[in-house]
């Protein structure tokens, strides 16, 4: 399998395979290391050698100078140097994070962690990368990745006392057991600081949005080595603006993509619909007929006469209607963002040999943004305790009482059975006084969506370390972090008091903004729900040197470890007390779950030889809930000669099922329709065909979306992997690094939601739905009320039925070079991915890489074959320029798990307008630092210097028409920052 992953992507010839060899051999890169990191060296002096540093190794016990498993160190001088404001997303721009890696931009696109950032490495989800703070755990963000997958948010990394992050890229259960199947992120925070710092930094892209600014102010006293004492106090806050999709340019801010060659998807008298009437209201006869618009003209949008043809085309299109862009109007880019924290920091040293600190954080996130108009047509999310209600149709699928969302006749206080005598015509009726009730569509014109998070977070820890007896020495930490999140939504209709509104006529629906205040927040009261998390653990651990070998001293560590962590995040939207007691649109996802680990751990280094060193470690744990495994994980660093070492791992881990599979309510995603899914025998019940979906189909199919709906498992067993890594270390000088890393990446029983395209494709076919699904049919589309209805949601029980493989190349060449008074520094990371696969249970195989698969873990952002950077910075007496290229590949319209062949096009439109691919993504990014006097530093960047936009993806649905993974903050186009650094 490996040779002939090779070959193929050998043969595929991409620009950056030449790029990566060319480089590793020729460049001399400070951003990825895989040394231990040097002292922080001042811009006009040579590196250090690296025996002169400080060793702390992310995933060992004992400190080492070139590690046996491949460690990227990102350092807070390579951020500065590159033009990065934040940690965050500096991870995010990491090689090694592919596939369903969680940004901020995606939480305002529909995102079930709204307010939050994870890390996905190899590919395998933000619930297979571990994040540690200073080795320790750090509590779950409250609210899940696709309410199932738990993990560390990385906005809540203090970025200001941040010394480095170390990237384990390889399984680390056998140090730190569960969820550290791809890798381990190492948040180590500043030892000591003496002085004073401050920061302003302010930028904005060069139309003037997306604009940020930060501030920060850190102080300390003492030197540790010196005095034995440092205490040092931190703070900062960190604004971004919010983007709205208007503010973007063709295409990405419209509906319209004729330009393009695309279909005109305006809400206009081509493509209106019940489900598609935009933020207007119409009515039609009860007893049937054409629509037309409540009130006087259009509270949003443009008023239009439909033609002849449209009217004849379907009988329920208006004469007179209003012509909207969506998208323009109401889409959401990245939310704002406002982020403020303060870190206190004591460290008190004893004697020769012990040391001691005690930290405390808190910090608060807020991310906010305005969405889509309030929905009043529409079905309820899936239920938890009845079946969702709809004000679309009736049926079998759907809650008692369901049907088309009607005017009555009369309206009168009772609610029921209103008529001449106990009540009043109804004056939103405008067919009221012939008797007949009116059917109501659209959205509500004055009512938008809001969404805000506040997270809090309150962080403890306190360690000591030392030596005792005969030369043992000992480390003990331990860590309490507490999560507060508070959910507010306004703008979302409560179901209930809808019908009510109805029924009593209180609502003035043909004007909607002559109704009070009250009336409003009736209609759509506030919705606030707070969530928690902790975590608590106590480590302890000692080593020893026994004796000696050939190679130096055998060494031996022991520890143990208990924590306890707790997830309480209940539902937004419980229909606990009956299917109309909720609002439309929000998700009743929730959960709720705590549990105690018990672990012991050791590791064992022999060094056999100068040139031969052995490593062994296992760590044994333990849960409440019953599940217990033992991670084992053997290792060799071989060093034929000075500048060469080859290393080598071997290690299983294993995954615990977070609380989210384990004990959730029903959860519902949305994954807008594509053209494979359906056939042409179906179609034509809506005049259309699959060559003809994207221009032909009714907005009823062609915009619409499914819920697919997964039920929690209690009785999920954990994932279990294997992992090998290979690689070679070159050290020709003590300035150089060059290394290649192959990694190998097994995942058995691997925990998923069945893959829906084959239920899918089974209803629209005719045929029996398999076992384990549950497909429950939307309402009829009244211009086709004869059709077979389309999905409204797809049901199945997470299950451990899969193996996954993630195998690919890590390269990485980092050093400094000095020539006369101009230092040059370059850094170069990439990963190539081979596979990312997964095995069905039947042995079929689907593999991701160069598609947009696994497209439901992905939010259709795929698997991408390369990514990588290349950073040069030149230095001269105190001034400073940086440059660094930004690639990563493009992919092919195509995912397996969606019921495609391997890199068929099924998921492009049909016709495929924007083509089969979507184009590779290559930015440059420049910075430029100056030392204007002894304490003051000033600085400036350009991000996407030649300001390149993204290729356009019709496809994924984490952002409009382009993918957000692969184009980050690219989408603003060309940036600027400039800010200036004050040292004491």
């Amino acid at each position: 399998m490996f040779t002939r992953n090779i070959a193929r992507t050998l043969r595929a010839g991409t620009a950056l395979s030449a790029l990566s060899l060319a480089t590793s051999l020729l460049a001399v890169p400070a951003f990825a290391q895989d040394t231990a990191p040097a002292s922080t060296p001042t811009q006009t002096q040579p590196a250090p050698a690296a025996d002169d540093a400080e060793i702390v190794v992310t995933g060992s016990l004992f400190a080492t100078r070139v590690t046996t498993s491949p460690v990227t160190t990102v350092t807070a001088e390579s951020l500065d140097q590159r033009g990065i404001s934040t940690v965050q997303d500096g991870l995010q721009r990491l090689a090694a994070n592919n596939g369903p890696t969680l940004t901020n931009s995606f939480s305002a696109n529909g995102a079930f962690a709204g307010g939050a950032s994870g890390i996905s490495l190899r590919g395998l989800t933000t619930n297979s990368t571990l994040v540690l703070f200073d080795g320790l755990r750090a509590a779950y963000y409250p609210l899940a990745d696709d309410a199932t997958r738990n993990f560390v948010d990385l906005n809540t990394i203090p970025d200001d006392i941040v010394d480095r992050v170390e990237v384990l890229k390889d399984g680390a259960s056998s140090s730190y057991g569960a969820d550290a199947i791809a890798g381990v992120v190492n948040i180590i925070t500043k030892r000591s600081f003496t002085g004073l710092s401050a920061r302003a930094e302010a930028g904005v892209s060069q139309d003037g949005i997306a604009a940020t600014q930060r501030f920060s102010l850190t102080a300390g006293t003492g030197d540790l080595d010196r005095d034995g004492f440092n205490a040092y106090i931190s703070g900062f806050y960190y604004h971004a603006d919010a983007v709205s999709t208007r503010d973007l340019p063709y295409p990405f801010n419209s509906d319209d993509q004729t330009r393009i060659g695309g279909p005109n998807n305006l809400i206009n008298g081509d493509n209106f619909g019940t489900t598609a009437a935009g933020s207007n209201l119409y009515v039609a006869p009860g007893s049937g007929g054409r629509y037309q618009l409540l009130g006087n003209g259009c509270a949003n949008g443009t008023l239009i006469q439909t033609t002849a043809a449209q009217q004849a085309a379907s009988g329920l299109v208006p004469t007179s209607m209003c012509q909207q862009d969506m998208t323009n109007r109401y889409g959401v880019v990245a939310p704002q963002i406002d982020r403020f924290g303060v870190t206190a920091h004591v460290a008190k040293t004893f004697g020769d040999s012990t040391e001691a600190y005690l930290e405390l954080n808190f910090q608060q996130s807020r991310s906010q943004y305005s969405g889509l108009p309030s929905s009043i047509y529409a079905n309820a999310p899936a239920g938890i305790y009845y079946p969702p209600y709809s004000t679309r149709g009736s049926g079998p699928s759907f809650a008692p009482g369901s049907g088309p969302l009607t005017l009555p006749v009369y309206v009168c206080a009772a609610r029921v059975n209103c008529t001449a005598a106990n009540g009043t015509l109804n004056p939103n009726n405008p067919f009221a006084a012939s008797g007949q009730t009116a059917l109501l569509i659209g959205g509500m014109p004055n009512i938008t969506r809001y969404d805000e998070t506040r997270s809090r977070v309150y962080r403890a820890a306190a360690g000591i370390k030392g030596s005792f007896g005969d030369d043992w020495n000992y480390k003990i930490d331990a860590t309490a972090m507490h999560t507060d999140l508070r959910r507010t939504s306004n703008g979302y209709i409560y179901i209930q008091h809808l019908l009510d509104l109805i029924a009593d006529g209180t609502y003035n629906f043909v004007n909607p903004s002559a109704n009070s205040a009250a009336i409003q927040s009736y209609l759509a009261p506030e919705l606030n729900v707070d969530a928690s998390s902790d975590l608590y653990q106590l480590q302890a651990s000692v080593s020893k040197a026994l004796f000696q070998l050939p190679g130096g001293p055998v060494q031996l560590a022991l520890g143990g470890s208990v924590f306890y962590e707790a997830v309480d995040s209940p539902s937004a939207n419980s229909d606990i007390n009956g299917p109309t007691q909720r609002y439309f649109t929000i998700n009743a996802f929730g959960t709720e779950g705590h549990r105690t680990v018990t672990s012991a751990f050791g590791e064992l280094s022999v060094p056999v030889f100068q040139f031969l060193e052995l490593n062994a470690s296992g760590r044994y744990d333990h849960y409440s809930t019953g599940q217990s495994n033992f991670s084992p994980k053997v290792g060799a660093k071989i060093t034929p000669f000075e500048m060469l070492t080859l290393r080598g791992n071997w290690s299983r881990g294993f995954r615990i099922p977070s609380f989210g599979e384990a004990n959730a309510l029903p959860t519902t995603g949305y994954v807008t329709n594509s053209a494979g899914l359906f056939n042409d025998a179906y179609l034509a019940q809506y005049g259309c065909s699959v060559a003809t979906f994207s221009t032909a189909c009714p907005q009823y199919l062609r915009t619409a979306s499914y819920g697919q709906t997964t039920l929690a498992s209690p009785d999920l067993k954990p994932e279990k992997s294997r992992s090998i890594t290979l690689g070679a270390v070159f050290q020709p000088i003590r300035s150089v690094s060059i290394s290649v890393d192959y990694f190998n990446i097994k995942k058995t029983d691997a925990i998923t939601s069945l893959s829906s395209g084959v239920a899918l494709q089974a209803y629209y076919a005719g045929n029996p739905i398999p076992a384990g699904y549950t497909i429950i049919p939307d309402a009829a589309d009244p211009a086709h009320p004869g059709a077979l209805p389309r999905v409204a949601y797809v049901q199945s029980h997470y299950v451990n039925a899969n193996t996954q493989k993630a195998e690919g190349i890590d390269f990485a060449a980092n050093g400094r070079f000095r020539f006369g008074d101009v230092t040059w520094t370059s850094n170069l990371d990439a990963t190539l991915m081979l596979e990312l696969s997964t095995t069905l249970p039947d042995g079929t195989r689907q593999t991701y890489v160069d598609t947009l698969g696994n497209f439901n873990l992905t939010a259709g952002t795929g698997t991408f074959r390369w990514r990588g950077s290349w950073m040069n910075s030149f230095a001269i007496g105190n001034y400073s320029l940086t440059g660094t290229a930004n690639y990563t590949s493009g992919y092919n319209l195509s995912a397996m798990d969606q019921g495609n062949a391997y890199e068929d096009c099924g998921l492009a439109p049909s016709p495929a307008y924007t083509g089969c691919r979507v184009k590779s993504y290559i930015t440059f990014d420049l910075n430029a630092t100056a030392k204007i006097a002894d304490k003051f530093t000033i600085y400036a960047n350009v991000l996407n210097l030649f300001d390149r936009l993204p290729g356009v993806d019709p496809v994924t649905y984490g952002a409009y028409l382009y993918n957000p993974v692969q184009a980050g903050d690219g989408i603003y186009g060309r940036r600027f920052t400039v800010g200036a650094k004050l040292n004491f």
